[in-house]
């Protein structure tokens, strides 16, 4: 048995330790730059304190916006990057700390549509702070920037990457609407049930994955249906961290695989399209198992995951799926047309999803087939 666990060099979590991040910030630089996400006003009180630089990220976090927050570094002499956002921000701001030490433009760093040059240069220190549940950015190795020029989102990639300090309050989730819970919520599911199928799972990653899919489990439908639940944010900010864990150390699948290239040519948000997909490719995954693997060991941890979900001893996959798929309608997560996406790109999208890296992970490779009927059924 070899495996390997990476994650950020510290990690603070409770309710109540934003309070502590400008004293934080002053120990790692002088000169900040907060990078927020589009309602940069609830980063206001931190860009007060620290009298900082600020850069806001409207949306989906793009080669062209990390070339310019590098430029603002080095223009304002920054010496540490604070992220206080979703995971939009948290992979701006990663990215930004990279490129603003290896210099050079993002698109050179970039897997599959760019070189894939190697990051060599530590990035400036980078704090993140999460103000969503369901990304886990704040304690991954990689960025995923769109290139609006190949119409894909794609990653940059390197263990020197990993945050100085992520520091999850779950308080700061205490607003979000319920799409939007449902959505982060979602990809955080999908970050748990994917790194524990996954080819490259190991005793490590599958503790934090068994952990936080019963805690998502208990608290998703609960938070949705009433945002005040404190508890239910805590164990959704919880499970959220357990997911960026997860995937860091043991990679993703189909879900991920799809939405890089959907996210990329489509203004929807990646937790909507992780929604949308993981009942079907969960569905494609089993059928795929059962058909030309039957002894593969994530057909097992398939049943794992509909016990964890159902709570019932007797489950089997298959009952997982079904869960995932109420659950969907439950908190009315959109199909994927609704996003602008028409039936006539589906046999593009799936070219591309084929070489996505998240595809890579995947516990068995699927057919262009198989691929197609996961992208038509989420459609």
């Amino acid at each position: 048995m070899r495996f390997e666990f990476a994650t950020a060099t510290r990690i603070v979590f409770g309710e109540g330790t934003a309070a502590t991040l400008p004293e934080l910030v002053r120990t790692f630089g002088a000169r900040p730059l907060v990078v927020t996400g589009a309602s940069a006003e609830r980063a206001a009180w931190l860009v007060s304190a620290l009298a900082a630089e600020t850069l806001a990220v409207p949306g989906e976090p793009t080669v062209e916006l990390v070339r310019e927050g590098a430029r603002r570094v080095q223009s304002g002499g920054c010496d540490v990057v604070i992220s206080l956002g979703g995971g939009s921000a948290i992979d701006a701001g990663k990215a930004i700390a990279t490129i603003a030490t290896n210099g050079g433009e993002p698109l050179e760093y970039l897997e599959v549509v760019g070189k894939g040059r190697t990051i060599v240069a530590a990035p400036l220190p980078f704090i993140a702070v999460p103000t969503t549940a369901g990304t886990g950015s704040e304690v991954t190795r990689n960025a995923v920037l769109a290139s609006t020029e190949h119409a894909v989102k794609a990653s940059l990639r390197s263990s020197l990457m990993l945050p100085r300090v992520a520091l999850v309050d779950p308080e700061l989730t205490y607003g979000l609407p319920p799409a939007v819970t449902a959505y982060t919520g979602l990809d955080a599911l999908t970050q748990l049930i994917e790194p524990y199928v996954s080819a490259r799972a190991n005793p490590l990653v599958d503790a934090i994955c068994i952990e936080g899919i019963g805690r998502v489990a208990g608290a998703l439908r609960r938070v949705y249906h009433n945002g005040a639940d404190r508890d239910a944010r805590r164990e959704m900010a919880l499970g959220s961290l357990f997911g960026g864990l997860a995937l860091a150390n043991a990679g993703l699948g189909v879900v991920h695989g799809f939405a890089a290239p959907l996210g990329g040519s489509w203004k929807a948000p990646h937790g909507a399209l992780c929604a949308a997909l993981l009942p079907h490719g969960m569905t494609a995954n089993v059928a795929a198992l059962r058909a030309r693997a039957p002894q593969h060991p994530a057909l097992e941890r398939y049943a794992s995951i509909a016990r964890l979900l159902t709570g019932r001893k007797e489950a089997r996959a298959e009952d997982g799926i079904e869960w995932v798929h109420a659950l969907c309608i439950e908190v009315n997560v959109p199909a994927l047309r609704a996003w602008g996406i028409n039936q006539a790109n589906l046999p593009g999208v799936v070219e591309k999803a084929a070489q996505a890296s998240s595809m890579k992970a995947n516990p068995l490779p699927l057919t262009g087939e198989e691929l197609l009927a996961v992208v038509t059924a989420a459609w």
